[in-house]
């Protein structure tokens, strides 16, 4: 029985590299932030660059692509509603990039637990049989097999915590620079925008 308990770490031991190795290949800045779109949106003034800057989104899949695309179709908004919409698709886009990090935050809550039941389990077998004759090799040999099972529990629990740890971190950076280039374009956009229509005003008094 207790070889289950061991299974089931190896089996969620095998989940945790999958789901880190996994994070670690989506989150990378060129992957959400491709830097010829932060450029695009860095050289943005106004609306003549407007296909060119979708042309590079296009070019570009990543979620702050899709946010910046996403924006350019409503830019016949006003800017408070547009600002909006945009807010609320970029939780859905950070939303994607947590995806996967709530399997990392069960496994660092269940790895030790399943092996400390694996130990108390073993333990309890153990000293269920001392009233049969046990040498001290064998007992001492038992102790360690269930011992085993709360060691890879943490083993497996420790570099996961610090894998969610990290990859948490790194979503939030990932948020803070979406939010801070999305804010960027809209600001330029509308700035100019309305310069514009503040010049044309001005022709049509004179």
């Amino acid at each position: 029985m207790d070889i289950l308990f061991i299974i089931a770490l190896v089996v969620t031991s095998i989940i945790s590299v999958a789901f880190m190795v996994e994070r670690g290949l989506a989150l990378r800045w060129i992957k959400v932030i491709p830097p010829a779109v932060e450029r695009a949106i860095q050289s943005y003034t106004g609306m003549r660059d407007l296909r060119h800057l979708q042309h590079i989104c296009e070019q570009s899949p990543s979620p702050i692509a899709r946010l910046i695309l996403f924006a350019s179709e409503h830019l016949d908004w006003p800017k408070t509603e547009t600002v909006d919409v945009v807010e609320t698709r970029a939780r859905h886009e950070v939303s994607k990039l947590e995806r996967g990090l709530v399997v990392l935050e069960i496994i660092v809550g269940i790895a030790p637990l399943l092996g400390l039941v694996g130990t108390i389990y073993g333990l309890v077998i153990l000293f269920g049989s001392m009233g049969q004759t046990v040498d001290n090799a064998k007992f001492a040999q038992g102790i360690s097999l269930a011992l085993n099972a709360t060691l890879l529990g943490l083993l497996i629990a420790i570099p996961t915590l610090a894998a969610w740890s990290y990859y948490n971190k790194k979503v939030e950076t990932f948020a803070v620079e979406m939010e801070s280039l999305c804010d960027e374009f809209l600001r330029k956009h509308y700035r100019t925008e309305e310069g514009a229509t503040l010049q044309i005003a001005d022709a049509n008094n004179g």
